[in-house]
């Protein structure tokens, strides 16, 4: 029965036509039903395996939306941090979905302490990221901009600028992963997703390295 439960089956069209959705509360009702079952069994599944990776207790954390009064959410993700009260402070691993797509991703964003830090490591081990990330991750400096600009496209002086700006702009910020185009039908393969969630959390796991 346990086995059962935490079978994951994968995203569908309905998962990301939630955010299609008209209106605050029935997004979130949608939301609520449809995709955050989903991410709460993410949860369950990764953190055990990011904490074997890290080398310490990583805790999932499921997006509430809980702040909104007005505007429906435009995406929702769980994320996985070394912290069991919260996430946005301390560099983290996400998985979440837009509309268009669905990410996974290494992230420090705009609150946590630790991007000058993770900035100057980076900076000193800039060779080495771009041998060891591939050219198809993507990086972005906002996370609440669908997308970013692939490693290969960015060469040397692009991710250069964008670290620096980490280092010196407060609310600058670093997301580094894959995108998963929502018609992709590894997405519906949910063991075959979960694999390849796996494999993209090994590559982007030096850089989580790097900003402890």
């Amino acid at each position: 029965m346990t086995e059962q439960l935490l079978t994951f089956e994968g995203f569908t069209a309905e998962d990301f036509d939630v955010f299609e959705v008209p209106g605050l509360e029935a997004r979130m009702n949608v939301l609520i039903d449809r995709v955050r079952p989903k991410l709460n069994l993410l949860g369950e599944r990764l953190s055990p395996v990011l904490s074997g990776l890290c080398g310490e207790t990583i805790y999932p954390h499921v997006a509430k939306h809980a702040r909104r009064t007005v505007n429906p959410p435009v995406d929702t993700w769980v994320a996985f941090a070394a912290n069991k009260r919260g996430y946005k402070a301390h560099p983290h691993f996400q998985i979440g979905l837009f509309s268009s797509h669905l990410f996974v991703q290494f992230a420090i964003i705009y609150e946590s302490d630790n991007k000058s830090i993770f900035a100057g490591h980076a900076l000193k081990q800039l060779d080495e990221i771009m041998r060891y990330i591939p050219a198809d991750y993507v990086w972005s400096g906002d996370h609440m901009i669908p997308g970013g600009d692939k490693q290969g496209d960015l060469g040397r002086e692009g991710l250069t600028s964008l670290l620096k700006r980490l280092r010196t702009v407060k609310a600058s910020e670093a997301l580094c992963g894959i995108i998963i185009d929502r018609e992709d039908p590894l997405l519906q393969d949910g063991e075959a997703f979960i694999d390849k969630t796996i494999e993209t959390f090994k590559t982007v796991l030096p850089l989580y390295k790097m900003a402890l």
